[in-house]
């Protein structure tokens, strides 16, 4: 088991579309099981009844319309159910939550993605948040041409959106992260168990 204490700890997956977070977080939880520990998995936009509504609306490409800010406010309504409903529950009885994104994804796609007020989404994080971040990030990062290439079949609304525009979250998740000491960078080109053997290897695992 590891040699860090990891009960009651929020551990996050970022990294753009198609980097392979949700494969990485049921690695991760299933070796944490296997370990003994209690874990929770959970993703966003979603994770609640009401967070898996709004992420269709998000997600569909009916909502082709949808203004930068009311992305912006519907994930963060998200989160907020997210934290009360899910998050805090489950560290509140010891168990490793381990998510695909949290608040970091609004500051990059809706904040270097979209241009909004970065300084206005980390208010809004801190409201719907409770103030809680991370415990640790593991950021998988990749090339945004690479990334999109990965993707087959039809793509959602945010999926669809251009290079340039998976460029500046790319970059965003850089220069947000660089010297963040509860971030931990990962080469997202390499393969899905070599992902996994240095994630379970930083947790000492």
């Amino acid at each position: 088991m590891s040699g860090i204490e990891l009960r009651g700890r929020l551990i996050v997956f970022e990294g753009l579309d198609f980097c392979g977070k949700s494969t990485q977080v049921e690695l991760l939880a299933t070796r944490l099981r296997a370990g003994g520990l209690s874990v929770t998995t959970t993703r966003e936009p979603g994770g609640t009844p009401l967070g898996e509504s709004l992420r269709e609306i998000i997600l569909s490409s009916g909502s082709a319309e949808l203004l930068a800010i009311s992305e912006l406010l519907l994930f963060v309504t998200s989160r907020a159910q997210l934290v009360s409903e899910v998050i805090e529950p489950a560290l509140a009885r010891r168990e490793v939550v381990v998510s695909s994104r949290y608040r970091l994804s609004s500051a990059v796609y809706q904040g270097c993605g979209r241009g909004i007020d970065l300084a206005l989404i980390e208010r809004l994080n801190d409201a719907a948040t409770r103030g809680r971040h991370p415990d640790l990030t593991f950021l998988v990062d990749l090339p945004a041409e690479v990334a999109l290439a990965r993707k087959t079949g039809e793509k959602d609304r945010i999926e669809q959106e251009s290079l340039a525009f998976y460029e500046r979250v790319r970059r965003g998740y850089l220069e947000l992260t660089r010297d963040d000491p509860h971030v931990h960078r990962i080469d997202g080109t390499l393969a899905v168990s070599e992902i996994a053997a240095e994630v379970a290897a930083y947790l000492c695992l």
